[in-house]
């Protein structure tokens, strides 16, 4: 039995204005109109002989996350919450000191597949086939990761140079070479001895805490301490946030793949692809006559070899080649496509900035449901507010800003103060500054409002919970 463990940790940040830090591409529909990243990760598993996925990722994330996992069919998956990001091996730390204590001492060595939930995977029973060839090797205590067959000398990625063959398509691994430049990589192209590092892996969750163990017992003894700290929340595991934020970080590749004698790699050619960048997602979209990739509303004339995702407007080109364009509701990104590595360039001056854009979209998710930050101004801002059936919003208050309701769908039962009341269509109330309220749809469609806030602070900070049905504080 194999356990999939997902690591959907991280931010994207070379894929802005699309992936945002509240929203980033692990949960985004890049390469398929109707399921995430993660949801992919999470159907390409269907026909595998697994146990139900085990998702790793940051607090913030928890329930887009767990709503994603929701609508892939697992109503309660399993989801570890990293209050802080540690890197790859702390997270599968974790996920290993989980799966071995759910399976108990006496059972055999979970094995556990290691995914990652921003990655994009064109043939689906080649990426089968090849967690099948390693399911031997783990089981023979080999620490195992998949080698994408190269397709082009690539600089972006670090390369795994092959050993001695173990069996077809799995090799003793020789070493590990960080990303190279264009020349290095194309002598690796032409060798044909060296793979791509996917950074997906195979093995015993035990076994991979013994060489953790061996090559770094400091972060073993943390992650151990931090882990047996953690507390249970609805289907949450909450790892202990005082002990994990003293984790150094450090990748499962520095930390043991590099160090140990018991690696091994199995060769995938499987139409793999890490989407790190606006240039990547070009390269495998379907492509027009001029090899252009649109998306949204868009009209072009005379462009060429051009990525376009209009979100919300019409973009219209004339006369350009080789851009990546992306509009959003708050931002448009122009950039050459041999400049996109740049990005995350750009986001790091939207934080130096003190600006905002890089944390979210203008559309906010929260476990209720979503809301929309329509128009804003010194002292109001109104936001269009989509609550799902069953639904409830905080028992909150404020102490800057009042709020006035105007339900356009459905129906809302509204707590103000000491009462409690139905507001329907086209009706209104309004919540004065620091009345104790709450907003909950008790039907059976989603129900939208206008909410227009006003006062002399409109931060999402000024909230008082002092009730919440998903623990939030």
């Amino acid at each position: 039995m194999i356990h999939p463990v997902i690591m959907a940790g991280g931010t994207g940040s070379r894929l802005w204005p699309l992936s945002r830090q509240l929203n980033p591409k692990q949960f985004l529909r890049l390469t398929d109109d109707h399921q995430s990243m993660l949801q992919l990760t999470v159907a390409r598993l269907d026909g595998l002989e697994s146990a139900d996925p085990l998702l790793i990722c940051n607090e913030e994330h928890r329930f887009l996350a767990a709503e994603q996992m929701r609508q892939s069919g697992y109503e309660d998956a399993r989801i570890i919450l990293e209050p802080c990001g540690r890197n790859t091996a702390p997270a599968i730390a974790l996920a290993a000191l989980q799966l071995a204590k759910a399976t108990g001492e006496e059972a055999d060595d979970p094995l556990m597949l290691v995914l990652a939930a921003d990655h994009l995977i064109q043939d689906v029973p080649a990426f089968q086939n090849g967690i099948a060839r390693a399911v031997p090797l783990a089981q023979e205590g080999k620490l195992v990761t998949f080698g994408i067959v190269p397709g082009h000398a690539e600089t972006g990625y670090g390369y795994i140079q092959r050993g001695p063959e173990l069996a077809e398509g799995s090799f003793q691994v020789s070493r590990f070479v960080e990303k190279p430049d264009q020349k290095t990589a194309e002598e690796y192209l032409s060798s044909g001895d060296y793979l791509w590092n996917s950074g997906m892996f195979m093995f015993g969750a035990r076994q991979y805490l013994a060489e953790l163990e061996k090559h770094r017992p400091d972060i073993l003894a943390i992650c151990q301490a931090a882990f047996d700290g953690a507390s249970e929340d609805l289907h949450f595991t909450r790892i202990n946030e005082s002990i994990f934020a003293e984790c150094p970080e450090d990748s499962v590749d520095y930390a043991v793949m590099e160090k140990t004698d018991n690696a091994a790699v199995v060769s995938l050619d499987a139409g793999w692809s890490d989407i790190g960048s606006w240039s990547a997602l070009w390269d495998v979209s379907d492509k027009d006559q001029n090899d252009n990739t649109f998306t949204g509303d868009v009209i072009a004339q005379d462009t060429e070899r051009t990525l376009v995702r209009a979100d919300s407007r019409l973009v219209a080109t004339v006369g350009v080649k080789d851009l990546v364009i992306i509009e959003t509701k708050d931002a448009l990104l122009v950039a050459h496509k041999d400049k996109v590595q740049d990005v995350k360039k750009v986001v790091e001056r939207i934080k130096g900035d003190g600006r905002h854009e890089h944390m979210n979209h203008r559309e906010v998710y929260r476990p209720w449901g979503v809301y929309d930050s329509i128009d804003n101004g010194s002292r109001y801002q109104v936001k269009r507010i989509t609550v799902k059936p069953g639904a409830k919003l905080s028992v909150q208050m404020h102490h800057h800003r009042a709020e006035h309701w105007i339900v356009v769908s459905g129906t809302a039962r509204v707590t103000n103060g000491e009462k409690t009341y139905l507001v329907t269509e086209n009706q209104s109330t309004y919540i004065p500054i620091g009345q104790v309220h709450s907003l909950e749809n008790p039907g059976v469609i989603n129900l939208e409002l206008i909410e227009v806030q006003s006062g002399s602070y409109l931060g999402e900070d000024d909230i008082v919970r002092l009730k919440d049905m998903y623990g939030r504080t």
